[in-house]
């Protein structure tokens, strides 16, 4: 409409110039009413095209000033890949398209040790990756040992009261300030975590003799040994492949991320004994984070407090929807109505990983009051 306004105006205007060039005179009244019309409806439709392709050639020559790369093990579809996805846009968002996340999901860049090892290394592939919060146990985190240790947190309220709590700061700048080369970002939470198995397991008892896949993190590998079973270290992305040729015979993971790495396929039995949340963390490496200005770390900051709210507003509801899905599809689900052989098998290892650091992990415990 505005293109067909300039053109009536710029046509109106070439008219009367001819009649002038030929020596005949225009109606008086209408030129005089005509041509001023016609002036500056040609004047708006040309300063309104003007703005309007300024605009779009803006738009169009905004290039991002930098691009993190972001790993995470996990499918989109999941709680942390949902998590992982709001951060991405919010940064976007509030950059003005400057910064940009590319997500790599689904273990594309590799497993979560494999990850970590790269950016803990000087790595320069993978700037920013969504982690368990113990995995930087074994690299030297002291103060993330403790979000590790089976049945600290009573339930998700518990968990988040950490999170909102000065105490949860300590934790994201221990690994940044010791010089392990990250920073933590933001915490969030994927559910509580359980043991499912290819044979039915009914409670602790049933564990004696199974081999349970482990990660590297030395608090569940004694937590699975405390329980009877035999702790075998699998990577994430090699344990579908080890249940399936009984290389191990279960393993733990929240139950969304149970779900959408298809183990049911492998390991239909699940078991409820929610023995440690899976608490996540964001981190960056030290020196992406060095390179940024502090407006661009500002942006990450904020992101993450946005990130870590849908993560708190989806995480409960998507469990549960999960859960129901999978009754439905025929996974032998069990309760676990009294948790206390679980937590007494448990409590040498408890003790053992929280003696050095026990009234910090008391302060944790307090916050379930």
């Amino acid at each position: 409409m505005k293109k067909r306004i300039l053109s009536a105006a710029l046509c109106t205007a070439m008219v009367a110039g001819s009649l002038a060039g030929c020596g005949m005179k225009t109606p008086e009244a209408p030129a005089t009413t005509a041509a001023p019309a016609a002036t500056e409806a040609a004047s708006e439709a040309a300063t309104e095209a003007a703005k309007e392709g300024e605009t779009t050639a803006a738009a169009a020559t905004v290039e991002p000033e930098i691009t993190l790369v972001m790993a995470e093990v996990n499918p989109l579809d999941t709680i942390v890949g949902q998590t992982d996805n709001a951060f991405k846009e919010k940064v976007e968002e509030l950059s003005g398209g400057k910064m940009v996340i590319d997500l790599q999901a689904s273990g594309v860049l590799g497993s979560e040790n494999d990850v970590l090892d790269s950016m803990l290394g000087g790595g320069s592939d993978i700037d920013i990756s969504r982690i368990s919060a113990f995995a930087l146990t074994s690299y030297g985190a002291k103060k993330s040992t403790l979000l590790s240790i089976p049945y600290t947190f009573e339930n998700r309220e518990h968990y988040w009261k950490f999170v909102d709590s000065d105490l949860s700061q300590q934790f994201l700048d221990e690994s940044y300030d010791a010089g392990i080369g990250v920073k933590g970002l933001f915490y969030g939470e994927e559910g509580f975590r359980h043991f499912f198995t290819k044979d039915p397991v009914a409670g602790v008892e049933d564990f004696k003799g199974k081999k349970i896949r482990v990660s590297t993190d030395p608090v569940m590998t004694g937590m699975v040994s405390a329980l009877g079973a035999n702790a075998t270290v699998v990577s994430m992305n090699e344990l579908y492949s080890a249940l399936q040729t009984g290389v191990v015979d279960g393993a733990e993971q929240p139950i969304a991320n149970y779900k959408s790495n298809a183990f049911p396929e492998v390991a239909n039995n699940l078991i409820l004994d929610g023995h440690t949340l899976g608490a996540i963390e964001i981190v960056i490496t030290s020196g992406s984070w060095d390179a940024l200005t502090e407006e661009q770390q500002n942006i990450l900051v904020e992101a993450g407090k946005y990130a870590g709210q849908v993560n708190r507003e989806i995480s409960q509801e998507k469990e549960d929807s999960v859960l129901e899905e999978l009754k439905a599809a025929g996974c032998n689900v069990v309760d676990v109505a009294d948790k206390t052989p679980w937590k007494e098998a448990c409590a040498a290892v408890i003790e053992e990983n929280t003696k050095d650091q026990a009234d910090l992990y008391q302060q944790i415990l307090d916050l379930a009051k």
